[in-house]
């Protein structure tokens, strides 16, 4: 009997589980404000040199048609104007008295604390970049220990750290530490984001088990409509981060409530207390732990015995085929995501009409997700990748004066990736064998940060090219869309525990929809022989 079978047994989506989601759903709310808080903390809004006879305060319009004389507003926000109308435009004088912001939008930013305009516009995004690389740190880091520690524990350690460097943030005295207190935030996002997902989808059967990254999903949509709306209340940016990290000190009481993962206990030779938290479950769900159950039978073969490492995902041919494969998805979900995201402020509408409209967007992309998940992951991974892709190339079609136009293909662009993004956490989950799926989630995380820490920059460009952005963000999600086509079909199918169950994924039956527990365990008995001499060869490896 595998531990499909005895999920199953105890209930594979009971009351139990669906508890458990429940805890799990909280903390990505908090996760979707930390991700996305910097496109309003640090905004930039429009300013002028302090010496300057233009006013800001005052009519914007003014503003605009004074700018429109015969300089840029770049050549205003970051030359004195009176002087260079004086020189007869061709001297340029650097703001020598600081600058003044509107405060028609924000009161505060980490750009009107710290003068990010002009000749330091760039460590705003390099702020943002080396954000995601604490993100793209942290999946390396609590990836690797909850496979050694577990899932549980890392998880409420991240959950703790996340909020005490969150808070730290809002008391920043200067942008050096402002931005060294981001990253830590981004290393226990990554914590919390990979365990949470993990351990929901190990204690979840065959058949429902990609209702836990779905599930997840949709509350961090929520956090990122909210996100709008708080930010929209509190236009001071110290504030704002103080009023998203605050709330992380009520999920304290996660340290009762959050259950170890079975499947983890038992891949790591701890039975006795695997035995007991099924027992538990079978209990809330109305069922009981059948007697014959041996821990010892179950097929986890490798757990206990040896350790791996990332060098295991490709240590095999198809295991570093699909990881190969899996790595560049993830990369491209999260630099083709966090660019449009990021970027919604170039859209030239109202900024949190947009950031809600764009969180509105990932409901109905994560429902479409639920339709067409459960008959096949590797056409909808490549189909909703295509999607995004495709719309950012049309918007190069789009001539500059038709804004909506532009602003609806961004729309199907964030809704294609936004799907494609919540079913890469469930086909990877179920591509990776458990002894190693930890790890290779947090390596596939680490992939994706990349993503993350390049988007801003590439962002950047849109100053100096407006079509390079775009095409980056068109060509490389379809690349991933033909790639994905060399993954194997997981829907349906049990989860690979060892090396072994995933190099030999097509000397497998196919899934019996009716019972695809059922359909694995008679593949096995099948292959016995076959299989014994594997685990005999594992065990001298």
């Amino acid at each position: 009997m595998n531990f499909d079978q005895i999920l199953s047994a105890v209930g594979g989506f009971g009351k139990y589980q669906k508890i458990l989601y429940i805890w799990i759903c909280l903390p990505q709310i908090l996760l979707a404000f930390h991700m996305m808080v910097s496109i309003f903390t640090g905004s930039t809004p429009p300013h002028h040199c302090r010496d300057s006879s233009i006013s800001v305060a005052g009519n914007q319009s003014h503003f605009l048609g004074t700018l429109s004389l015969n300089f840029s507003l770049s050549d205003s926000s970051c030359f004195s104007s009176d002087d260079l109308l004086e020189s007869n435009r061709t001297e340029r004088v650097p703001c020598s008295q600081g600058w003044v912001y509107s405060k028609e939008t924000f009161q505060s930013t980490t750009v009107t604390e710290w003068d990010l305009v002009c000749n330091k516009a760039g460590l705003n995004s390099l702020g943002s970049s080396i954000y995601m690389f604490g993100l793209l740190v942290g999946s390396v880091l609590f990836g690797a220990m909850a496979d050694r520690y577990g899932r549980r524990f890392i998880l409420l350690l991240s959950i703790a750290l996340q909020t005490g460097f969150g808070v730290a943030v809002a008391f920043a005295p200067n942008f050096s530490v402002y931005v060294i207190l981001r990253f830590l935030v981004g290393t226990t996002v990554s914590g919390v984001i990979i365990n949470a997902f993990v351990l929901g989808t190990e204690w979840t059967c065959t058949k429902r088990r990609m209702l836990a990254g779905i599930f997840t999903d949709y509350a961090f949509g929520l956090g990122y409509m909210l996100l709008a709306g708080i930010a929209y209340l509190i236009r001071d940016w110290r504030k704002l981060q103080l009023a998203i990290s605050a709330p992380g000190f009520l999920l304290i009481f996660y340290i009762w409530v959050l259950p170890q993962s079975a499947r983890w206990l038992l891949a790591n030779d701890r039975m006795e207390e695997a035995i007991a938290l099924l027992r538990k479950a079978a209990l809330v769900n109305g069922r009981v732990l059948p007697p014959a159950v041996q821990v010892e039978k179950c097929q986890i073969l490798d757990g206990g015995k040896r350790s791996y490492s990332a060098m295991d995902l490709v240590r095999t041919p198809q295991m570093r085929k699909r990881t190969i494969i899996l790595f560049y998805i993830w990369f491209v979900n999260v630099l083709v995501y966090y660019g449009l995201s990021l970027g919604v402020s170039k859209l030239g509408t109202n900024l949190y009409l947009t950031q809600f409209v764009f969180g509105l967007i990932e409901i109905p992309a994560r429902s479409l997700v639920l339709l067409v998940l459960p008959f096949s992951r590797r056409l909808s991974q490549s189909g909703f990748l295509a999607v995004g892709g495709l719309a950012c190339l049309l918007m190069l079609a789009v001539p500059a004066d038709h804004p909506n136009v532009l602003t609806g293909l961004a729309m199907v662009g964030k809704f294609g990736i936004t799907a494609s993004f919540a079913v890469i956490y469930v086909y990877t989950a179920e591509i990776f064998p458990t002894v190693l799926r930890q790890t290779g989630i947090g390596v596939s995380c680490m992939f994706a940060r990349i993503g993350g820490v390049l988007a801003p920059i590439i962002n950047m460009l849109h100053d100096h090219s407006l079509t390079t952005p775009l095409v980056i963000f068109g060509i490389s999600p379809l690349l991933g869309a033909i790639l994905g086509l060399a993954l194997p079909e997981t829907a349906d199918r049990p989860l690979p525990d060892t090396v072994e169950d995933a190099e030999n994924w097509d000397m497998r039956s196919p899934p019996n929809k009716d019972n695809p527990e059922m359909s694995e365990d008679t593949s096995q008995s099948a292959n016995s022989k076959e299989q014994q001499e594997l685990r005999r060869l594992a065990s001298q490896a």
